[in-house]
């Protein structure tokens, strides 16, 4: 079934321009009509000098109905009685061209409303067709376009800021989205090739001994862990960029001591200082994110080196910090190791997937927290993750000076 054609919203504009121009035109007619029709009665009434009292008319009629008829006075009551008919015809005519002439104004008036109305209409509704062709230009592969509208700062200057504003953050994510699947298919491919290039020295080698064989299933063994791994890094940071299924409240300190007793540190030294850290969340993703920054402060460290944990609770969040030795860190390489398949330049010769502290960092931003990291004089990295706390009391404060007191150095 077909719909009927719609007007289009500058078409119902200047009807409605032009309607509410026409009935206060109307009123401002009406108004006047009766003002005038009001004054010409009362020009009328016995007061003025235009009309002949009724005394006086009354005394002209028994003069006239006598025997000796006063012809003087007969005379000035006929005079006076053609002059009252003469205003009367007068006022008359004169309402009834008021009366014309201003609905002639009024139409015509209209007229032009409608005219100005149609053209004022129609550039109140030019940014609306601005955003209207930006939305049209943009596509999953092009969002370049853009209103940017020039004028007086006003609701449809904010719309098409607004409008910007999103065309930019969709255009940020796309290229985010494109970049990470890139990263993530070159990542993929590295253990791939690796697993090829092994069958292939093997197979095309007819000398090969058994030896061979093993060392190759060794080599293959390793790229599927490393794929493996990889593989299960993009599948947690999807699930934590879809955000919070589950809630609950966990400690961050008992999370973390069950970390610590199954991670494989090596022969690093660990410092612990675990005091109670409530948040709400998923405890799988807050077992992962403490998991990510301790094999990151184990891979990424010096032989006998050291790794400081803590977790308290600051004001009304829960603060989880972890630290270790190092290599000196450029501050300014600091701020992209949170992005995925970022690794610092003096990390690259270590294995790794690039997206641990970025499943980190997405993990804090859905708890509603955030994560920071700064480089330690010495050498090394201090990574903090804080996340707001379901409550906090009295007893969290005296807390806060104890870690306070027990925190290990970062200089």
């Amino acid at each position: 079934m077909s719909r009927r054609p719609q007007l289009t919203v500058r078409a119902r504009l200047t009807l409605l321009y032009t309607g509410l121009f026409a009935v206060c035109g109307a009123i401002v007619v009406a108004v006047s009509y009766i003002l005038v029709a009001h004054m010409g009665v009362q020009s009328q009434s016995p007061s003025s000098t235009g009309n002949v009292p009724a005394g006086i008319l009354a005394h002209c009629r028994s003069e006239q109905a006598g025997t000796h008829p006063n012809k003087l006075l007969i005379v000035q009551c006929i005079s006076s009685l053609e002059q009252q008919l003469g205003a009367q015809h007068q006022r008359d005519l004169t309402l009834s061209h008021l009366l014309l002439y201003s609905l002639l104004t009024l139409g015509a008036v209209i007229a032009l409303a409608a005219i100005l109305g149609w053209i004022f209409s129609g550039r109140s509704l030019r940014p609306v067709h601005r955003i209207t062709a930006a939305a049209r230009a943009a596509s999953e592969h092009n969002l370049s376009a853009r209103v940017a509208l020039p004028g007086p700062r006003d609701e449809l200057s904010e719309l098409a800021e607004t409008f910007d504003d999103m065309l930019g953050r969709l255009q940020s994510a796309f290229e985010s989205q494109r970049q990470f699947i890139a990263n993530a298919s070159h990542e993929l491919r590295t253990p791939l090739s690796v697993m090829r290039t092994t069958v292939d020295v093997v197979l095309t080698n007819r000398d090969s001994t058994p030896d061979d064989l093993r060392e190759m299933g060794t080599d293959i063994r390793a790229a599927a862990d490393h794929a493996e791994h990889l593989i299960g890094a993009l599948l947690i940071l999807a699930r934590s960029e879809r955000g919070l299924t589950v809630r609950e409240e966990v400690d961050l300190a008992t999370i973390a001591e069950d970390v610590l007793d199954t991670a494989s540190i090596g022969d690093r030294r660990l410092h612990a200082t675990l005091e109670p850290a409530v948040i709400s969340g998923d405890p799988v993703l807050a077992e992962r994110l403490i998991a990510n920054l301790i094999d990151n402060a184990v891979r990424y460290n010096t032989s006998a080196g050291d790794v400081w944990i803590s977790t308290r609770t600051v004001a009304a969040s829960s603060q989880l910090t972890v630290e270790n030795t190092g290599q000196i860190i450029n501050p300014a390489d600091v701020e992209r190791i949170f992005q995925p398949f970022q690794r610092l330049r003096d990390r690259t010769s270590h294995d790794g997937s690039g997206l641990g502290l970025a499943i980190v960092a997405s993990i804090a931003e859905i708890h509603g927290g955030g994560a920071s990291a700064r480089p330690r004089k010495d050498g090394g990295l201090s990574v903090t993750v804080t996340i707001p706390s379901p409550g906090f009391t009295t007893q969290g404060t005296a807390t806060q000076e104890t870690e306070r007191s027990s925190a290990p150095s970062t200089g």
